[in-house]
């Protein structure tokens, strides 16, 4: 009976090391690692699919006279005014259709796409969903249809102006941009884990949030309330001046990092010369996640007096339209 209980009492100890032993070793496992932010999927996918934003918004716009030299037949041209104005008078064969349907529109091209709107600022956030989306080779109508013919140009003639001249807000020549800044990567909320799903998913995001703009009065009165990005050359704001309290982020992309000196926190205000490449900038950044505005009609709605290029300028064309039979 003793041996019983000495035997018995071995195998118990040797049961409980064994236990222990596992247990200990379970304990020694290390953690999974936790799943990559959704920002730095979308990141890393848009970086290994050439559409860093360097390359998304190169060679992005085309003028009214070079569509003409090339043959209107060239492109698969979509119209995305309102649908009384397009009945009233567009490009011959261009189809009508929204800025939130610009992809669903775009299945049926087998040409290059050519976006027009009425002044060139919606088309950048068309151009953008578009270049994103598999047509990489899709343009915007520079001035938009202002440009097209002279009667069709009253968005730009009613918007252009001097508002920063004179104001409190507007530094004026050499300037003086803050220096940047590094900032937290903004958030995105997905259930998608996939690049490709994720981007696509921000895309239709964007467009159903619509054109994303900003008058200058807005700006102007309350600088301090955005994160202002003025998107020019530094020797375009030594000749010009700047909005009070700017960045200059010019360039910047996502493969090298620059993009962190953008503040997800606050609402970014992208300006440019005349509000077009600044639609494109700002459409790109609420794909990546942070709330974006873009100055409409740029620096000609301020400083239009003062400016010696990129100025608009009834273009004095007049080329032909159709309406809607």
């Amino acid at each position: 009976m003793e041996k019983f209980v000495k035997y018995f009492v071995l195998i118990l100890m040797v049961s409980a090391f064994i236990m222990a032993g596992c247990s200990k070793s379970d304990d020694d496992d290390p953690p999974a690692p936790p799943p990559p932010a959704k920002f730095d999927v979308l990141k890393d996918y848009m970086i290994a699919n050439t559409m860093d934003v360097s390359t998304v918004i190169d060679g992005w716009i085309i003028t009214a006279q070079d569509v003409n030299a090339k043959a209107i037949g060239d492109f698969f041209i979509i119209d995305i005014r309102s649908q009384e104005d397009y009945d009233l008078g567009h490009i011959e064969g261009a189809v009508n259709t929204t800025l939130g349907d610009i992809l669903t529109t775009a299945e049926a091209a087998t040409k290059p796409i050519l976006v027009a709107c009425y002044t060139g600022q919606a088309a950048g956030h068309a151009v953008i969903a578009l270049r994103l989306s598999g047509y990489a080779n899709a343009k915007v109508l520079k001035w938009g249809m202002s440009s097209w013919r002279d009667d069709l140009a009253v968005k730009w003639e009613d918007n252009y102006g001097d508002a920063a001249i004179g104001h409190d807000s507007w530094i004026v020549p050499p300037g003086a941009i803050t220096d940047p800044a590094e900032f937290a990567d903004p958030v995105i909320e997905t259930s998608f884990t996939e690049g490709a799903d994720i981007l696509a998913e921000r895309v239709d995001a964007m467009l159903a949030n619509g054109f994303s703009g900003i008058a200058n009065g807005d700006v102007l009165g309350n600088p301090t309330g955005y994160f202002i990005n003025n998107y020019w050359a530094a020797e375009d704001v030594v000749t010009y001046g700047n909005i009070t309290g700017a960045y200059r982020l010019n360039p910047f992309t996502l493969a090298d990092g620059t993009y962190k000196n953008l503040d997800p926190s606050k609402t970014i205000v992208n300006y440019c010369w005349t509000g077009q490449t600044s639609s494109m900038l700002t459409a790109y950044f609420y794909v990546l996640g942070y709330d974006a505005k873009s100055l409409t009609y740029g620096v000609n709605s301020m400083i239009h007096t003062n400016l010696t290029g990129h100025k608009w300028a009834l273009q004095g064309l007049n080329y032909d339209v159709v309406p809607t039979k």
